[in-house]
């Protein structure tokens, strides 16, 4: 009888696929990581349609899109519907051991039978041991859930800001003067409050963007040595040739190329792009790059296709079982894209094409349409709306269908017609991280 296969979803908050060695950075802040990726499979192109974190771990555990499960903002007072089952909620009806270290809580607790949260927070001028904190939590569950078929979610929240990553990461990538102003100075961010005193709070008096970024990047390599203690302990345990092993993230985040700089709001490439990582020895066979738009709509189908269980409700994402094994290559034409948490946008990938609608004032005074030429213009940095009009009316055209149509389907509203922007007093942020990470 063939032993069962167990699942450890790791997701790493706030990764930009791009900032990691695996995927082509120059710096190496991803070793570990690296080589699970040569052995499993690479998607090369997987986005999270709906940001930031609670609809991006909402629609990734779900399957279903926003306009079904309806979680559009961060922190807000719309819980999940109890008839929408979550990933543990179906792998534990079917005999599995459910266990997560995490720390969202509310409908993220669903379905799992061991959920272990924990605190990291410390002084902003110090460094924090996030994924120490994590992963405390996480070999202990991994002990207690081998014995079993198991089901293990840990979320990381490095590099979420704070940019703190401890010794000896935190300078592995800087070695200048962060108070020494560069080309690449701070004073566009320096100047937009809220976030000015926050940031000098957290990092004191710097004036080189590159420290900023650095510190980031080194949170990535923090984050990736802890992974590495798992893969280590789930090595231990024996079980690690029959485990699907998944590594993404919820959202990316802006980096000094665009505004909302050091955050996660935006439409842009920077905060959807996110990694997507699958080893699973036997099944998926090694050092695999799948190309082709994919999306974390498709995590919990292709989990359970992986596993042989039947989703108990319709889900919009799909099985990459099929690209991961190189046996197909098809994969999505287009994704519907909502944030609403600092700003209340949708958007359109599309063909080469993004659109990006506002809804009513960009935080930073931005245009209200926004149309990118991705084939000429990958990093988003110049708006052809005027230019392509055409393009506009189309693009802007198939959303209003598409938000007919799910709304016909579901037969709920569209939430970003019903639910409010949660962080809309952005000067809160101003002396404080918040105690739920909102940022």
């Amino acid at each position: 009888m063939t032993a069962p296969i167990n699942v450890v979803l790791i997701g790493i908050d706030t990764l930009r696929r791009d900032h990691m060695s695996c995927y082509g950075y120059p710096r190496l802040t991803s070793p570990h990581i690296d080589r699970i990726a040569s052995e499993g499979v690479l998607f090369r192109d997987s986005f999270s349609p709906h940001i930031p974190t609670h609809p991006g771990f909402t629609t990734m555990l779900t399957g279903v899109d926003v306009m079904d499960h309806q979680i559009v903002t961060q922190g807000g007072d719309v819980d999940l519907d109890g008839e929408i089952p979550v990933l543990p909620e179906i792998l534990s009806a079917n005999g599995y051991r459910t266990a997560a270290a995490d720390n969202l809580g509310r409908w993220f607790e669903r379905g799992f039978d061991d959920y272990e949260s924990y605190d990291f927070k410390g002084p902003v001028d110090q460094p924090w041991r996030k994924a120490e904190a994590v992963n405390a939590a996480a070999v202990d569950l991994l002990r207690k859930v081998a014995g079993d078929p198991f089901f293990l979610f840990l979320h990381y929240w490095d590099p979420h800001t704070p940019y703190l990553p401890p010794p000896p990461f935190d300078r592995m990538f800087y070695a200048g003067d962060e108070t020494v102003s560069t080309n690449a100075d701070m004073e566009e961010i320096l100047s937009f409050e809220p976030f000015a005193e926050y940031f000098q709070q957290i990092m004191g008096d710097v004036r080189d963007i590159n420290f900023v970024i650095a510190q980031y990047d080194a949170a990535i390599a923090y984050a990736d040595a802890a992974v590495a203690h798992v893969v280590t302990a789930l090595q231990d345990t024996g079980a690690a040739d029959r485990t699907l092993v998944i590594i993404t993230s919820d959202h990316g985040e802006v980096l000094g190329d665009h505004t909302g700089q050091f955050d996660h709001h935006g439409l842009y490439d920077a905060n959807l792009a996110v990694p997507l990582i699958m080893r699973l020895p036997g099944v998926i066979p090694q050092g695999q790059h799948a190309r082709g738009t994919v999306s974390a709509l498709d995590l919990a189908p292709t989990v359970l296709d992986i596993l042989g269980i039947e989703p108990p409700r319709p889900m919009q994402g799909r099985s990459l079982l099929r690209l991961a094994t190189g046996t197909s290559r098809i994969t999505r034409d287009e994704l519907y894209l909502t944030e609403c948490t600092w700003q209340r946008k949708r958007g359109l990938r599309r063909h080469g094409w993004k659109l990006i609608q506002s809804l009513e004032t960009d935080l930073h005074d931005g245009p209200e349409v926004e149309l990118y030429d991705l084939s000429a213009d990958a990093a988003e940095q110049v708006n052809v709306a005027d230019i392509w009009p055409a393009v506009v009316s189309d693009m802007a055209d198939r959303i209003e269908r598409w938000v007919r149509r799910r709304k016909r389907q579901t037969a709920k509203p569209d939430p970003l017609d019903e639910q409010s922007i949660t962080l809309r007093e952005i000067k809160s942020i101003k002396t404080a991280v918040p105690d739920d990470q909102t940022l």
